[in-house]
């Protein structure tokens, strides 16, 4: 029997976290950083929980974790997941590891609605569930994407999977903008959700 879309994916980065030991595996993104230093700490200085959709061998899960932060990490990857809970170590309580095929993800599951301080996802982009990720942000909470535009279409094996310019500021319509970047062939932006008086100071003032 041929193998669906799903399971060829999750084939295909099966292998590649494989085989893959380099330190892109680990390190995190420096926009996810700079983001956490400018928009994320000021906002919840004392932590929160995060959702990292399509992260892979955890390196920004992980990154947050060593930040105080409780976060549930999802991935079609049964061996980037391994190679996540592997690498987290000590940090592996404050990770919920989720095998899953984001192409059904729904917020309005319960362990997952409008109950993240902050939603993240990088170099992921299925534009059928953007809608439900933004549900899963909680009032008051942040959105932090990045990922590839178009004009890399050349270099990577999916181009639907690629944002067209200007796509993702569409796709976020509804929330505060704080900020937003095109270049170098990506898209990077953090958006919040605001639902009370002291967040939406907090976001007028950034």
């Amino acid at each position: 029997m041929p193998l669906s879309n799903s399971d060829n994916e999750r084939e295909r980065w099966n292998r590649k976290y494989s085989q893959d030991c380099g330190a892109a595996l680990r390190a995190p993104d420096p926009f996810l950083e700079s983001a956490f230093a400018e928009f994320i700490r000021p906002l919840f200085p004392h932590g929160g929980r995060a959702l990292d959709l399509a992260g892979g061998a955890g390196r920004h899960a992980i990154w947050l974790a060593q930040q105080g932060w409780e976060v549930t990490l999802i991935d079609i990857s049964e061996t980037g997941i391994e190679r996540a809970r592997q690498s987290a170590g000590p940090l592996a309580s404050h990770i919920r590891f989720v095998v899953d095929d984001l192409t059904r993800f729904q917020a309005s599951q319960t362990e997952f609605e409008a109950r993240f301080d902050v939603v993240m996802a990088f170099f992921y982009l299925e534009r059928s569930i953007f809608s439900e990720m933004l549900k899963a942000v909680r009032g008051g909470g942040l959105l932090v994407y990045k990922t590839h535009l178009k004009s890399q279409g050349q270099r990577l094996k999916n181009p639907a999977h690629l944002l067209e310019p200007g796509e993702l500021l569409r796709m976020a319509e509804g929330l505060r903008i704080l900020h937003y970047r095109e270049g170098d062939g990506k898209a990077a932006l953090v958006a919040g959700k605001v639902d009370d008086e002291a967040n939406c100071q907090f976001l007028a003032n950034a």
